[in-house]
């Protein structure tokens, strides 16, 4: 059976084209590897670099996980969710840009640059999440996810390949290594922007409440009536038990991997060609993860995936080689996507669509709060015993926690949207 994409479906795609290039680039390749050659020339010692880099994550999360609830209702009037949207992608896009301007000798100001822009980044993608719910039905979501986050893939592949290219030839003698990392800042930028076009131009707010006299303050009561109605949705407060421990362990290998690579003595070039393979790897993966969603049941593809992460920490613990690190890239790649992808369709499919924002204003905080723990776990694990692996391995525990709670979820329904909470 063809799938043919809407315009709206295809725009709101097109922006996992656009934040996914920062995701990769700024917050997983790029930035971290030249976090750590800024603060090592400063004299900080290298585990203590990969901690650092673990707590900024971990406190650039935390500032949107108490922020979203309040966010996510406040986007749910008619208007909202389209202006908060905007407002978040250009405070991300231009302290991305901000990068540029960091001296090489400020580690401390580096750190800071990139928690504000990881701040919109992540403001940002709590609204679009929440636009699934206009663009798309709950029979399509599974596979308008998946190539949401496949092309997303892809698309920062492609732009990580020309980043590599001019990295390692200097932009072609032209310019310093390091004036080449911090133009592939203003590259990665741009992408953001240029992708963001569509989303921007095509994508309208199709549910929502209507706007009150007082937004604020209706806002904060509605978060308050939600917290004592929750109850009533079980399946709900289940998934996103199940989402604080299992997306924790995923985004802390997303947010640590270079690190992890470069404590493992993986050299750079290697370790940026295994994350280039990764996303490419992932595109594939993440529409056959979608298709077999759409066969065999959301949640038992969910429980695939976190069986699969599972693996990947067992096995960091015998990792020496540069060969381990490559099996484990191909391992994280097969799953990665799909995880994420089906995660924001199942979690779509069981809230009411006119409190879209508001729900996933509480998705982020499960979501967002979990990345608070796995940083700090795997950061304090790694400094007590000296041995990153040890790190990546106590992530295992979050994957058998989501596991257990996973298992004890229905199936999310395909055809009946959930109802709106009542006031």
């Amino acid at each position: 059976m063809k799938f043919t994409f809407t315009k709206e479906e295809k725009s709101w795609i097109l922006y996992d084209c656009a934040n996914s290039a920062y995701s990769l680039i700024i917050v997983t390749a790029i930035l971290p590897v030249y976090f750590k050659f800024v603060a090592g020339n400063a004299g900080v010692p290298a585990h203590d670099t990969t901690a650092y880099w673990g707590y900024v994550s971990s406190f650039s999360t935390l500032i949107i996980s108490i922020l979203a609830p309040l966010l996510g209702s406040l986007g749910d009037y008619l208007g909202n969710k389209k202006r908060f949207f905007r407002y978040s992608l250009w405070m991300g896009v231009i302290m991305t840009g901000a990068l540029f301007f960091v001296p090489t000798d400020q580690w401390q100001l580096l750190l800071f640059t990139y928690t504000l822009s990881h701040v919109g980044y992540q403001a940002a993608n709590l609204f679009y999440d929440a636009f699934i719910t206009d663009v798309t039905n709950n029979e399509r979501n599974n596979l308008v996810s998946s190539y949401g986050f496949g092309i997303g893939y892809i698309g920062s592949a492609l732009l990580f390949i020309v980043a590599m290219l001019l990295i390692n030839t200097s932009a072609f003698g032209l310019i310093s290594s390091t004036q080449t990392i911090r133009l592939v800042f203003i590259m990665t930028t741009l992408w953001w922007l240029a992708f963001s076009i569509p989303m921007l131009r095509n994508v309208e707010q199709h549910y929502g409440l209507v706007k009150p006299r007082s937004p604020l303050k209706e806002s904060c009561h509605r978060i308050l009536e939600t917290f004592k109605k929750i109850r009533k949705y079980k399946q709900v407060i289940g998934f996103m038990i199940a989402y604080f421990f299992f997306i924790d362990g995923v985004d802390t290998i997303i947010t640590m991997a270079t690190a992890f690579g470069v404590d493992m003595g993986v050299k750079t070039n290697t370790l940026l060609l295994v994350l280039l393979v990764l996303n490419i790897v992932v595109f594939p993966c993440t529409l056959v993860y979608g298709w077999l969603a759409q066969k065999y049941g959301t949640k038992i593809m969910l429980l695939t995936a976190i069986a699969v992460y599972f693996f990947i920490c067992f096995y960091a613990l015998f990792m020496k080689t540069v060969l381990d690190f490559w099996i484990l890239g191909l391992l994280v790649g097969s799953s990665q996507g799909g995880i994420q992808a089906l995660s924001r369709a199942y979690f779509a499919r069981i809230i009411p669509k006119k409190q879209a924002n508001e729900f996933f204003g509480f998705y982020n905080i499960f979501g967002k709060f979990s990345t608070v723990l796995g940083p700090i776990l795997f950061s304090i694990t790694t400094q007590l015993t000296g041995y990153s692996q040890l790190g990546i391995a106590s992530l295992a525990l979050l994957f058998l926690l989501g596991g257990f709670f996973m298992l004890r979820l229905k199936e999310a329904p395909i055809t009946q949207d959930t109802k709106e909470v009542k006031e």
